[in-house]
C-alpha cells in the first residue's frame, strides 16, 4: 500500500537530489526521510532511487511514481478540502423523503432554517408514504425519511436512528350540514352507518382497526392519498373521514367541520436515518431543524 506521505517524501528527494536537502524542505530529519523511502520501496516492490555518493537518481520505476505523484497528491488535497467543506457544513447534500402532509408543513420550515444557517448544504425532496419511505432509506435511496406510525410496532425501526418529532392527533371531518356538525366530539361508534372517505393505505388500515374495535366495519366509498381530495369529498357531502391534524394545517377546509374523535387516535411523527448517516454533519443538521420545526 503506497501512502501519500511517502509520495511527498519521494517528490522532495527527486526535486532536491538528496535526503538531507529533502529533510530540510519537509522540516524533518534525514533518518526520517531515509526510513520513509525504504518503506516506499518496500511497498512498491522495487528500487526507486539509485544512490551515487551524496546524490540520488531516480530509477525508471521512481520516475514513473514521481510522474504520478503530483496528480495523486493534488487529488488528495482536493478531496481533503471538499471533505472539510462538508464536515464544516459549507457544502453537502441531503436526500430527504417525506409523506405529503409532512412535506407541506414541517419540511418547508426546517429547510428554510437549514438554508439560512448552512447555505452550502443542498437538500432534495421526494414524496413517499411509509413503509415505502423507510424502504428507500434502507436501500440507500435517501438519507433522511420523515415517517409516521400508529402505536408501537415492535422491532420495525430497531436498525434505524429514530428522532421523535411530534404526536399527531386524528380529528373527524363531516360536511357542514351533517347531523353532527355542531358537536364538539364524536364517538367512532356514532358514525357506524356513514359512508367513509379513507386516506393512505396505512391510515386506511388504522381506520378499519379503530372502527372494528368500536364494533363495526366502515363502508369505505372512496380512498385517496390526496388529503385535499379527502376534504373536498367530505365537503361535497359524500361521506365522513378522520384526518391527522398535520394534514389540515396546509389546507383550507371548505364545507366541512372538524370534530374531536373518541377514543382519541394519534400517530407518531418521526425522522429516521441510518446510524452511520446520523454522524454526517449535514444529515445531523437536517434532523435538528426538523425537530425545531415540529416544536413551532
Amino acid at each position: 500500500m503506497i501512502e501519500a506521505r511517502h509520495l511527498r517524501v519521494l517528490r522532495a528527494v527527486a526535486a532536491t537530489g538528496s535526503f538531507s536537502a529533502a529533510a530540510r524542505e519537509l522540516g524533518c530529519t534525514q533518518p526520517a526521510v531515509s526510513q520513509q523511502m525504504k518503506a516506499l520501496e518496500t511497498s512498491a516492490g522495487t528500487p526507486l532511487l539509485i544512490r551515487t555518493g551524496r546524490e540520488m537518481r531516480l530509477t525508471q520505476a521512481g520516475e514513473v511514481l514521481v510522474r504520478h505523484a503530483s496528480g495523486i497528491l493534488a487529488g488528495l488535497t482536493a478531496a481533503e478540502e471538499e471533505i472539510a467543506a462538508i464536515a464544516g457544513l459549507r457544502a453537502g447534500r441531503v436526500r430527504l423523503v417525506s409523506f405529503p402532509s409532512g412535506s407541506s408543513t414541517l419540511v418547508p420550515t426546517a429547510l428554510a432554517a437549514l438554508r439560512a444557517a448552512h447555505p452550502g448544504t443542498r437538500v432534495s425532496l421526494v414524496d413517499a408514504e411509509p413503509p415505502r419511505s423507510v424502504e428507500m432509506l434502507r436501500e440507500g435511496d435517501c438519507d433522511v425519511a420523515l415517517a409516521f406510525r400508529y402505536g408501537t410496532t415492535g422491532a420495525e425501526w430497531d436498525d434505524l436512528v429514530v428522532r421523535p418529532l411530534l404526536t399527531d392527533r386524528l380529528v373527524g371531518l363531516v360536511p357542514e350540514g351533517h347531523r353532527l356538525a355542531g358537536a364538539e366530539s364524536v364517538a367512532i361508534g356514532d358514525l357506524t352507518d356513514e359512508p367513509w372517505i379513507a386516506g393512505c393505505p396505512r391510515c386506511r388500515r388504522q381506520l378499519v382497526e379503530v372502527c372494528e374495535e368500536a364494533g363495526f366495519t366502515p363502508r369505505i366509498d372512496f380512498a385517496t392519498d390526496d388529503y385535499p381530495a379527502v376534504i373536498g369529498l367530505v365537503g361535497a357531502g359524500l361521506g365522513v373521514a378522520v384526518l391527522p391534524e398535520l394534514a389540515l394545517e396546509s389546507v383550507r377546509p371548505k364545507g366541512v367541520r372538524t370534530i374531536a374523535v373518541n377514543p382519541p387516535v394519534a400517530r407518531e411523527i418521526v425522522a429516521l436515518t441510518l446510524p452511520d448517516l446520523s454522524q454526517v454533519p449535514a444529515v445531523a443538521a437536517t434532523l435538528d431543524q426538523l425537530t425545531l420545526a415540529a416544536r413551532r
